[in-house]
């Protein structure tokens, strides 16, 4: 597991907090190594008040190593260009087959990039994402998350089920214990903690 690429999760003020953990602590518990990655390496405060030291400045992020780039929601996405340096890097990593995972503003930002006019996606809801102007509207899903290809989009309401397609996009879980662990931490399902258990996940 020590040879696994890290895994870069993109931090900036007014990250919203709660979008992200399920996906990051389960990664960790894989052995992937979580880089957070910011505008510069200058520290950044979430939404409720978290003063966050990103590791690195996206500038110097590089697909090649990287497993994964996770982008959280945040007011920014809403107010201006200030985040769009990390649309064009998702756009990047996209490129070079690097996935990338996106759940609430974070898709208006890469709607706005024109990344999601030819693949499968969701938000928080169609017109939220219609008011960019995007030209992807026919490939919106009403669902919880959606993969395409090596894209994970989902809304803010849905971090539990954000994690579930990040854990199954890099074989972290797969089939009756991914199905298990998501019925645990989504649904509080305590039978699902026996299947966890003997798979040794739990």
């Amino acid at each position: 597991m020590t040879d696994r690429k890290p895994v870069h999760l993109a931090v900036y003020d007014t990250l919203a907090d709660w979008e992200t953990g399920h996906a990051t602590a389960h990664l960790a518990r894989a052995g992937y190594r979580i880089r957070t990655v910011g505008p510069s390496t200058d520290p950044v405060t979430s939404i409720g008040g978290l003063r966050i030291q990103p590791d690195t400045a996206l500038d110097d992020v590089r697909p090649e190593d990287s497993s994964l780039l996770i982008l959280p929601g945040a007011g920014l996405w809403d107010t201006g260009d200030d985040l769009g340096p990390f649309a064009r890097k998702a756009r990047a990593f996209l490129d070079a087959g690097v996935p990338v995972a996106a759940i609430c503003g974070a898709t208006a930002g890469l709607a706005r990039e024109g990344l999601l006019d030819d693949r499968d996606h969701t938000s928080a809801v169609s017109f939220y994402l219609a008011a960019t102007g995007y030209a992807g509207g026919e490939r919106y899903v009403e669902t919880d998350a959606v993969t395409d290809a090596n894209l994970v989009t989902a809304g803010p309401t849905e971090p539990v089920a954000f994690a579930r397609e990040i854990l199954r996009l890099l074989e972290v879980y797969e089939g009756e214990v991914l199905d298990a662990w998501y019925r645990l931490f989504h649904d509080s399902d305590a039978a699902a903690y026996a299947v966890l258990e003997k798979a040794g996940a739990a």
